[in-house]
């Protein structure tokens, strides 16, 4: 019988409270459109970023999963992660070799 090794997961870290607020939401999806399956960003902010999460469903669906890390007022930590169901090239599909 052969143990089942967890899956490892390069988490890449992305502070959201140093980007101007007029780009976050253009430098959000243009860091999550770089990830590649097997990958995460590690989204940190000073707020919970509801609307920016409605779109982030609408646009990707299921090729980016969203998993709250710590969600106090003031302290938000969001994994997103690719989950590689868009197609053989990679990504979720929505930019070249990327999400």
């Amino acid at each position: 019988m052969s143990a089942i090794t967890p899956l490892t997961i390069q988490v890449h870290p992305f502070d959201a409270r140093g980007i101007g607020k007029r780009f976050r939401h253009a430098a959000i999806f243009g860091a999550l459109e770089a990830l590649r399956p097997g990958e995460a960003m590690r989204f940190v902010n000073d707020h919970d970023p509801l609307p920016l999460l409605g779109q982030l469903r609408e646009r990707y669906g299921d090729q980016v999963s969203i998993e709250y890390r710590q969600r106090e007022p003031g302290a938000i930590v969001i994994d997103f992660a690719v989950t590689g169901v868009a197609g053989d090239e990679g990504g979720c599909g929505c930019g070249s070799g990327g999400c």
